[in-house]
C-alpha cells in the first residue's frame, strides 16, 4: 500500500474479504504478518484501544507505521501465504508462527493399493498431498467417513502382488463390518479400489457426485433389502461428504508456477496487481502503477508492460503467465520468443476463460481495484482535491471545480403520491443533512417535465431568498426532455450561469442542453462513476419517500374508514403511535392521551379494528 496515505485512512478502505495484512515500522521493515477471514474486522481490531492479550502486543502496536494487505480467494490461500511471508520477513512479533509444513495435508500414498491419512510431516515425492487443510476437527471426521464409504483401508500391511499370492495377510475386522473390502488377500483388484480412491480425491476437488450417487444407490438398495441400520450408515455417511464445503488444491511437486496478472484501469492511470504462484501456493504480490494511458488499449498495455517487467528479474519468469485479455498475435510472438530466451525454458501466455484460473485472474484484478482506489485517496488528500470531481470539470468544460452537486430525482406510481428528492455531494461525499424531499404540487397526473421543472424551481427559489451558495453544477436523473425543462426554470429566475446536466439511465450519457448529442465517457471514468454514484443516492432517496407516503397513506385510509375518524384524527393517532401496529397494541388509556380522544373512545377504535382483522 502507498506510504503517503495515513493508517487511519487505509483502515477505511481495508474490504471485507479474506487475506493477509502486513505490518511495518517507520523504518519500512516488516514487522509482523497475520492472515484473516474479514480483512476489514481483523485490522481494524487493533486499533481499537484494546489488547487481546498477547505477549508483546502493546509493544507491535505502538511499532505500527504502516500497514499492506493483499487479498485471496479464501481462508485456506490466506494461510499458506502468510506462512510463505512469514518464511520470507521473518518478522519479529511472528516469533510464535509455526512454519507451514506443520499444517495438516490430506496424503495419499502411491502404492499398489494407496492408503489415505491426515500428517504433518514433510511433504515428498512419495505420495501426494492435498491441502493445507482448514477446521482439522471437521477434516478429520469427513476423511473417515470417507474411508468407509470408498473402502480405503487403514492398515499399515505393504501389500504387493506377491504377498497377495503368498496370502502373507489375515481378513481383520474392518472387513468384517462393511469398511474394508480386503484388498490384503486380493478381494478387491487395484483397478477397483483406486477407482474408489479417485471418488475420494475429487470429493476434496469439489467433486463429489459420483461418490454421492454411489452412496445414494448403496442407500436405496440397503433400504429396500430392508437392511436399515446399514443404510442409516450410508446415510450419515452421505451427510458427511455433503457438509465438506471447503475445496483445497492439489499440491503435487510438478505443480505450474505462475504470475496472474489482473489490472484496473481509470481515466489515463491505472494498476496492475501480479499474485505470484509458486509451487501451487500464493508467495507474495507485485504491483505496478500506470500513467499517460491516453488512447492506449488493453492489448498495447499488456504487450508493453509485460516487456518491461521481466526484464527487470528474469530469475522470477515462471512457467506460465495468465492474463486477462489477448494481446496482438505479432506481440504475443515476439514477447513469448523474448521471454522464453532469457528464461532458458518454454513459457505459456494464457488468457483464461473459465474455472481455476478465471477465479485468479478475478482475484488480482480485485487487488489491482484496491491498490488503485488507495493511491487514488492519497492523490486526492494530498491535492485536497477529489480526482473524480477533477475529471468532471475537465470533461464538461467546467468554470470551475464543481465541488457541490446537487442531483434530482423523480418517482411516481402510475401517477400516484409524486414526489421528487435532491440530494447534494460535497467534495464527491454525501452531504446529508442538505438532502430534501419534495411532494408534486402542481402537476396533475403523469408529467415527468413539468414536476422536473416544479422542484427545480422550489429548491433555487429558495436559496435564492435565503442568499445560501449555490451548486456548482445540476444534475438531473433523465433525459434531454427533464434536462430541458430544468434549465428553463433556471434561466426564468435569473440562474443562467447554473450548469444543469442530465444522466440517462439506459447507456449512462451525460446529456447537455444545446449540445449536438451526448457525451459518452468510458466506464472506466472516474467523473461517469461520481454521477452515477450520486445519480444512484439520489434514485434510493426519492423511492424510500415514495414507498413511506404509499404506507402511511394505506393506514391513514383504514383509520378514515373507522365511524368518526376523518382524516384529521388520522394524521394525529398515525404521528402518536407510528404506526397501526403499535396502534392495535395501545390501551384505550393510552389512545386516551392523544389530545381528542377518550377511553370510552379508545374503546371502540380498537374494538372496530379488531373486527376488521377478524374479517380479513
Amino acid at each position: 500500500m502507498d506510504q503517503e496515505l495515513p493508517i487511519q485512512e487505509k483502515l477505511e478502505l481495508l474490504p471485507r474479504d479474506p487475506g493477509c495484512y502486513i505490518f511495518r515500522d517507520e523504518r519500512g521493515k516488516v514487522i509482523y504478518v497475520g492472515k484473516a477471514k474479514v480483512l476489514r474486522n481483523r485490522v481494524r481490531s487493533y486499533f481499537s484501544g484494546r489488547s487481546d492479550g498477547r505477549y508483546q502486543y502493546d509493544k507491535l502496536i505502538s511499532r505500527i507505521h504502516d500497514l499492506e494487505i493483499i487479498v485471496t480467494a479464501g481462508e485456506v490461500e490466506a494461510l499458506v501465504l502468510e506462512a510463505n511471508l512469514i518464511r520470507r520477513f521473518r518478522p519479529r512479533f511472528n516469533i510464535d508462527v509455526k512454519d507451514d509444513r506443520s499444517y495438516p495435508y490430506l496424503k495419499v500414498t502411491r502404492e499398489l493399493f494407496p492408503r489415505i491419512f491426515i500428517t504433518r510431516e514433510e511433504r515428498g515425492r512419495e505420495a501426494d498431498y492435498y491441502g493445507p487443510l482448514s477446521d482439522v476437527t471437521k477434516i478429520k471426521e469427513t476423511v473417515n467417513a470417507l474411508r468407509r464409504a470408498c473402502h480405503i483401508r487403514i492398515c499399515n500391511l505393504k501389500i504387493t502382488d506377491e504377498s497377495i499370492r503368498l496370502k502373507k495377510h489375515r481378513i481383520c475386522l474392518e472387513y468384517h463390518i462393511g469398511n474394508c473390502e480386503a484388498p490384503c488377500v486380493g478381494y478387491v483388484t487395484p483397478e477397483h479400489y483406486n477407482s474408489d480412491v479417485g471418488k475420494l480425491v475429487d470429493t476434496f476437488h469439489g467433486k463429489a457426485t459420483t461418490l454421492l450417487e454411489m452412496l445414494e444407490k448403496r442407500m436405496d438398495n440397503y433400504s429396500v433389502e430392508q437392511k436399515y441400520e446399514e443404510a442409516a450408515h450410508v446415510r450419515d455417511q452421505l451427510y458427511a461428504i455433503k457438509k465438506l464445503n471447503t475445496r483445497q488444491e492439489k499440491l503435487a511437486a510438478d505443480t505450474n508456477d505462475r504470475d496472474v496478472f489482473g489490472i484496473a484501469l481509470e481515466d489515463r492511470s491505472g494498476c496492475i496487481a501480479v499474485l505470484r504462484i509458486r509451487n501451487g501456493k500464493m508467495v507474495g504480490r507485485d504491483r505496478a502503477y500506470l500513467s499517460r494511458l491516453d488512447g492506449s488499449s488493453e492489448k498495447e498495455i499488456w504487450a508493453r508492460f509485460l516487456e518491461r517487467y521481466y526484464v527487470s528479474d528474469l530469475r522470477m519468469i515462471p512457467r506460465q503467465i495468465l492474463i486477462p485479455v489477448q494481446i496482438d498475435p505479432d506481440d504475443k510472438t515476439l514477447l513469448k520468443l523474448y521471454i522464453e530466451e532469457k528464461r532458458g525454458r518454454k513459457v505459456e501466455i494464457r488468457v483464461p476463460q473459465r474455472g481455476d484460473l478465471i477465479r485468479m485472474i478475478t482475484l488480482a484484478r480485485h487487488n489491482a481495484e484496491l491498490l488503485l482506489s488507495e493511491r487514488r485517496l492519497a492523490e486526492a488528500k494530498r491535492e485536497r482535491v477529489p480526482h473524480g470531481l477533477k475529471m468532471l470539470q475537465e470533461h464538461l468544460d467546467l468554470p470551475e471545480l464543481p465541488r457541490i452537486i446537487e442531483c434530482f430525482d423523480n418517482s411516481n406510481l402510475f401517477g400516484t403520491y409524486p414526489v421528487a428528492a435532491m440530494v447534494q455531494f460535497k467534495d464527491a461525499r454525501p452531504e446529508k443533512k442538505e438532502y430534501r424531499h419534495y411532494r408534486i404540487k402542481t402537476v396533475e397526473g403523469i408529467d415527468d417535465f413539468a414536476s422536473m421543472r416544479e422542484v427545480v424551481g422550489r429548491r433555487y427559489q429558495r436559496l435564492k431568498k435565503e442568499g445560501r451558495e449555490m451548486p456548482n453544477i445540476i444534475l438531473i436523473d433523465g433525459g434531454i426532455g427533464q434536462v430541458n425543462a430544468s434549465r428553463k426554470i433556471l434561466d426564468d429566475m435569473g440562474l443562467d450561469y447554473l450548469p444543469a446536466v442530465g444522466l440517462a439511465k439506459r447507456l449512462e450519457e451525460i446529456i447537455l442542453p444545446g449540445a449536438p448529442g451526448p457525451i459518452t465517457l468510458p466506464k472506466t471514468s472516474s467523473a461517469l462513476k461520481l454521477l452515477m454514484q450520486i445519480r444512484d443516492e439520489a434514485h434510493r432517496f426519492a423511492i424510500t419517500f415514495h414507498r413511506k407516503l404509499r404506507a402511511s397513506a394505506a393506514i391513514s385510509t383504514t383509520l378514515t374508514s373507522l365511524p368518526g375518524i376523518g382524516s384529521a384524527k388520522a394524521r394525529v393517532l398515525l404521528k402518536h403511535f407510528g404506526s397501526l401496529k403499535r396502534l392495535k397494541s395501545a390501551t384505550p388509556e393510552q389512545i386516551a392521551q392523544v389530545p381528542g380522544f377518550s377511553v370510552e373512545g379508545g374503546k371502540n377504535i380498537l374494538l372496530l379494528l379488531n373486527q376488521d382483522n377478524t374479517s380479513k
